[in-house]
């Protein structure tokens, strides 16, 4: 469970940034009367445009009772790059379409690897594509008219595959106000495992929908790991860098 809990954490270390006031964004009116195809464009026309994305997160972590928090540098280079640094850079992690990197300046450890581990642990394969749509609210697997179907139970569009695989199950809950992802939900039955990632709220950042507070729910068996998201003072477009050096004499993470 502990290297469950260390990648369910890197699920959300590896993301978000710096500056800006945002807008909450609330509900406006319901919509229950859209076909599947017409509701999957509209989730569509929601996904954030950008160049470069910068926030203050901070990362809520409990498990067993105990919680810590955490607040770090984001940023984001939309389909490139994300970048994470704790204060004083203990803590420093860069992710690319090619592999996942971190070093810890506390035990001087680092990672240098690719996706696989991550994608053996959820059971399916996991890419740069699939962590960013996480961070910003979009469905880790893309929605198509033609293989998924759609419902509205409590008030909520739920989205699903035609045929749901037995050892896979995958949903999606959207909001019927603006139609963005209200939930995401991956379970593994027969493994005792799921993933619910869980978009509390949403902000409105220069015209674009990003965000707000996220909250990831991972059981594994008996054992739950909560970790919450909440990106502050986001700003959109800036000329931001990326610098990211593996210090020398550091001890290779062997996952």
């Amino acid at each position: 469970m502990y290297k469950f809990l260390k990648i369910t954490l890197g699920f959300v270390l590896f993301m978000f940034f710096n500056c800006k006031s945002a807008k909450t964004i609330s509900s406006g009116d319901a919509n229950y009367n859209l076909p599947t195809k017409q509701l999957i464009k509209e989730n569509a026309k929601q996904a954030a445009v950008f160049n470069t994305l910068q926030s203050r997160l901070k990362i809520t972590f409990t498990q067993k009772g105990k919680t810590q928090s955490h607040t770090v540098n984001f940023r984001a280079k939309k389909d490139e790059a994300i970048w994470i640094n704790a204060t004083f850079s203990v803590i420093r992690a860069l992710v690319t379409p090619e592999k996942v990197s971190f070093y810890n300046k506390l035990d001087n450890t680092y990672f240098d690897g690719d996706y696989k581990y991550l994608s053996d642990l959820l059971g399916t394969t996991l890419d740069f594509n699939k962590v960013q749509n996480l961070l910003l609210g979009e469905t880790l697997y893309a929605m198509n008219s033609g293989d998924y179907k759609a419902s509205v139970d409590e008030g909520t569009y739920i989205v699903q595959p035609k045929n749901q695989r037995d050892l896979f199950e995958i949903f999606f809950l959207l909001n019927p106000s603006n139609f963005k992802v209200k939930s995401q939900q991956i379970s593994q039955p027969r493994e005792f495992r799921h993933l619910q990632i869980d978009y509390l709220s949403y902000q409105d950042v220069e015209k674009q929908i990003i965000p707000e507070l996220i909250k990831v729910i991972a059981i594994e068996a008996a054992e739950e790991t909560i970790v919450e998201l909440e990106m502050k003072n986001v700003s959109l477009n800036e000329d931001l860098r990326f610098p990211f050096k593996i210090p020398s004499g550091f001890k290779e993470i062997q996952l």
